[in-house]
């Protein structure tokens, strides 16, 4: 069970990564330091786009409009973290 634990721990971990990259991606955009015009840019937007988006658009129905700052990566990330305490906690 103990490499089980390890494995999810490391996906979910990887999928923390994502969800911060996600985050700091839409702030510096929406505060237009971030052009996405730029390839390199726009690939990795889209990346995290296809990756995060199943997980934050239930959250982002959820929350009130804050305006061109995106605050359900913040959510997300705090039930990643909880599901993975969780999930590992009972593996091990």
């Amino acid at each position: 069970m103990i490499p089980l634990a390890n494995l999810i721990g490391t996906v979910i971990g990887l999928y923390i990564w994502v969800l911060i990259a996600t985050a700091v991606l839409s702030w510096l955009t929406a505060f237009g330091i971030v052009n996405r015009h730029n390839p390199v840019v726009n690939g990795i937007g889209r990346f995290c786009y296809a990756l995060t988006e199943p997980v934050l658009r239930p959250i982002r129905r959820i929350l009130p409009n804050l305006g061109g700052v995106d605050v359900s990566p913040i959510i997300a990330l705090l039930l990643v973290w909880f599901i993975q305490d969780l999930i590992v906690r009972n593996l091990l």
